[in-house]
């Protein structure tokens, strides 16, 4: 997002923040009805176009949310909608792809309150990883012919008791309303956002063993430092890089594995 829409959704996680501090407010049930309007825009395409005309007043485009709203979802999301209707947006769509990470947050927030927001995080990357390596599960859970509740008695049977309940809200959630996303991007998404939920930084360590609990201090150390933010680290093995290990944060690589090594080696003989 740019512009006005990134100042938008900036004021709308802090309202979101706000309100969730509030421990009386259900935030798995404000979760599901964020989601609901989530769907609800996409599909009316005309209807968020009027929510975000610059040439209306705010206020009565947030009358007009509270209206629609009313009785089909709860006084905090109505709230919620209302409030971000009355901001400017750079483009329509922007407002739907802001609602649809309040909803994730509000998840995420119910995850923290239960003291499992590490485990959604670690489960959520692990996920990905399994999807990323299994082309007929991607597949499956892609395939536009099938239909949602499939897919989603599929998610439920590999992640039923095995993944903690967030975890799977979300990952049926993602699954069911793409929004013209890969899975893969979608969870790249939603693990950011965890980690968003303690100011911390996402680092991808791949390696050709399994880290040490001293390695792994080390490393997380190092890179707080460096980046002056606890960062969390998940972890992967692949045998092919030899040695050392490759972190990625973001678009940022630092690469210390054999496997690069030899390879930079082999193109400077070459030169």
């Amino acid at each position: 997002m740019n512009g006005a829409s990134r100042e938008a959704l900036a004021s709308a996680r802090e309202r979101l923040d706000a309100l969730t501090d509030n421990v009386a407010v259900d935030a798995a049930k404000l979760a599901e009805e964020l989601a609901a309007v989530t769907a609800l825009l996409d599909r009316e395409v005309s209807l968020r176009r009027v929510l975000t005309d610059p040439a209306q007043a705010g206020e009565a485009k947030a009358e007009l949310a509270g209206r629609l709203l009313a009785g089909q979802v709860g006084g905090e999301a109505v709230d919620l909608v209302s409030g971000m209707v009355r901001s400017r947006w750079s483009r329509a769509r922007d407002l739907v792809d802001a609602i649809e990470e309040l909803a994730y947050g509000a998840d995420l927030v119910a995850a923290e309150r239960a003291g499992s927001l590490d485990d959604v995080e670690d489960e959520l990357f692990r996920f990905g990883r399994i999807v990323s390596s299994s082309t007929d599960l991607r597949a499956a859970l892609t395939d536009r012919r099938a239909g949602t509740p499939a897919k989603t008695e599929l998610l439920r049977s590999l992640l039923g008791g095995r993944a903690n309940p967030v975890t799977e809200r979300l990952v049926v959630r993602l699954v069911a309303q793409p929004r013209g996303r890969s899975l893969e991007a979608g969870l790249d998404a939603l693990s950011k956002l965890a980690a968003d939920r303690r100011n911390r930084l996402v680092a991808v360590v791949v390696s050709a063993v399994p880290m040490s609990d001293g390695q792994k201090q080390r490393l997380g150390a190092a890179l707080a430092t460096m980046y002056g933010r606890q960062v969390h680290l998940n972890l992967d093995v692949d045998p092919e890089v030899l040695g050392g290990v490759q972190v990625r944060i973001g678009d940022e690589v630092i690469n210390g594995t054999i496997s690069e090594r030899l390879e930079e080696a082999s193109r400077r003989m070459a030169g």
